[in-house]
């Protein structure tokens, strides 16, 4: 079944009001300065194009420990007591946070116990591990981890450490949003991924706080993956509420229910939600490694997803957050063949040939003078819709794009082949 793409969610008239203060931002500024990279901003001419306005990509995909996560982490951390510190910190996640966490209660000589799931991909497990924590493998869903976590905490007294509803994290995720306008003094827009809230809340908070002292505005703009977009439900609600997650390659922003601090600012400071489908994310994580050289999960690309749907236009100068780029290389390869195939430039067709000798050997041809690339060919006589006296043909074609497409299905209509796009 096609994923469907959430209506845009307008929120209600944007102001902070709830949460960190611009001061807490601004202190937790100065705790997270002392681990945590002041990441690149790289402009995109590709999609300023595209958008109408300038573009400039804010790099958390090179922060430390591979996402934004470390900023939260690191600011919670160093707000613990020393008998808290004593005690320890557990977690739950499947990757960004688990890695956020150990990093930070590394450095601050605090041990970590992280709940993982089993099936969690091998690059996070061995970093979290090598960042010093004890991971516990438990469960196959990320909810599994998060209950034996609280259980573990509740067990043997470590503080549980959330991954975006607590003001500290809120606050050290939101030292983002000073650091962009630090770097872009003319920002009109920012274009955030979201999933607990946690990054949103933070950044949306700082920027329009931030704004307002300066007498400006700052538009902020939230993007879920359609799969798991909690937050246009909930706004609409006018509540937090749990939605059941569908599978979406953007699992790091799988979350089924918006944290409650998170909502409350997000509510008050984002000025619309929108969400974009899985094929949407594939091709923007391809066009960020074929035009800026960058390599980015998919919860991550979910922000350059929403320029490439059109959904938003001429915005003025705006930033778009990659918030990581912790990706599986095995994932990536699936990704990448999901993206060519969503920008047209991967084309599985099937045709039906007559049974005789130098038919396969004829339509190989006619793709060669298209210019196009066979990679794989699957010839049978079992095809279910093929005639007694017919054989099936199913090609893998590499292509140039939409034009391209139509061009290799001409040529070969014109031979009187009759061939089929495999969706």
């Amino acid at each position: 079944m096609p994923e469907m793409r959430l209506p845009t969610v307008p929120v209600p008239e944007a102001r902070a009001t709830v949460g960190p203060s611009l001061a807490d931002f601004e202190a937790a500024r100065e705790l997270v300065s002392r681990v945590a990279d002041v990441t690149p901003m790289e402009s995109s001419r590709y999609l300023a194009e595209l958008l109408g306005s300038p573009v400039h990509l804010k790099c958390e995909n090179l922060q430390r420990t591979g996402s934004y996560k470390i900023r939260g982490a690191y600011n919670r951390l160093a707000q613990l007591t020393a008998e808290e510190r004593a005690r320890g910190v557990v977690a739950a996640s499947a990757g960004n946070h688990a890695q956020g966490v150990a990093f930070a209660a590394r450095e601050l000589g605090i041990k970590a116990t992280i709940f993982m799931p089993v099936g969690v991909a091998l690059p996070k497990l061995q970093a979290t591990r090598n960042y010093g924590a004890d991971v516990i493998l438990r469960g196959h869903t990320v909810d599994e981890p998060l209950r034996a976590a609280a259980e573990f905490a509740e067990t043997f007294g470590a503080v549980l450490i959330p991954p975006f509803d607590h003001p500290d994290v809120v606050a050290g995720q939101g030292t983002l949003g000073l650091e962009i306008l630090d770097q872009v003094p003319d920002l009109d827009t920012v274009i955030v991924p979201i999933g607990g809230g946690g990054l949103i809340s933070g950044v949306a908070s700082a920027l329009k706080q931030r704004a307002a002292r300066d007498g400006r505005t700052v538009r902020v703009i939230g993007v879920q993956a359609a799969n798991a977009a909690a937050y246009p439900v909930s706004l609409a609600a006018g509540e937090p509420t749990e939605i059941t997650i569908l599978p979406t390659i953007a699992d790091g922003i799988a979350v089924s229910r918006p944290g409650a601090l998170n909502f409350e600012i997000i509510k008050d400071t984002v000025d619309e939600v929108l969400t974009v489908t899985d094929d949407d994310t594939a091709r923007a994580l391809l066009v960020l490694l074929e035009r800026a050289k960058l390599v980015v999960e998919p919860a991550g690309a979910v922000a350059v997803a929403a320029i490439l749907t059109g959904q938003v236009k001429d915005l003025g100068t705006t930033v778009v957050i990659l918030s990581g780029g912790n990706i599986d290389p095995l994932v990536m390869e699936r990704v990448i063949s999901r993206g060519l195939a969503a920008s047209e430039r991967y084309l599985k067709l099937r045709l039906m040939l007559p049974d005789r000798p130098g038919q396969l050997a004829r339509v190989a041809e006619l793709i060669s003078e298209a210019n196009a690339n066979v990679v794989e060919v699957l010839h049978t006589r079992h095809g279910r819709n093929a005639l007694i006296s017919q054989v099936e043909l199913e090609l893998s074609i590499e292509t140039r794009g939409p034009e391209h497409v139509r061009h290799v299905l001409e040529r070969l209509g014109e031979a009187g082949y009759d061939p089929r796009v495999d969706y």
